[in-house]
């Protein structure tokens, strides 16, 4: 697959508002591997091999287990997972199906058992950003990592 473009330098300064965005939500003080798992969640669904490729090596930097990762797309068949991952994952869903899913009030309820308001909006930030990454990435065509 062929690139179609490198968004640092044609549109530098739009990539650089984004990636401030992403420096903001990685000092939010949410955990690293859930950040992570979210991600990866997103890019599974949206079908983007770059976000999924950089992903899994930053989980896995963060500690996160193989285990986990292979079954990331089963997370709600799966006990390896908490209960505030499940409500982040289930939120990490419905906003990337936004067009489907319109946000259910049920879901949104679920996260604040699991997450303050601030935490619930820093998360909301996490995936619109993820989703936003992912459609640049697949519309860029951007390769992923290759082995070696």
């Amino acid at each position: 697959m062929t690139p179609r473009f490198d968004a640092t330098t044609t549109a530098p300064a739009l990539y650089k508002a984004m990636a401030g965005v992403e420096m903001q939500i990685q000092r939010s003080g949410l955990e690293k591997t859930l950040l992570e798992l979210v991600k990866m969640r997103a890019s599974q669904i949206n079908g983007c091999a770059f976000c999924l490729d950089m992903h899994a090596r930053d989980a896995r930097a963060a500690g996160e287990t193989e285990q986990r990762l292979y079954l990331l797309n089963a997370w709600a068949e799966s006990p390896l997972f908490t209960p505030r991952e499940r409500a982040a994952l289930a939120w990490t869903e419905a906003l990337t199906l936004i067009s489907v899913t319109h946000a259910p009030d049920a879901v949104y309820a679920e996260l604040l058992t699991r997450f303050s308001e601030e935490e619930a909006v820093v998360l909301t930030f996490a995936i619109m950003t993820i989703n936003a990454w992912n459609r640049l990435a697949i519309a860029g065509r951007f390769p992923h990592a290759m082995p070696g």
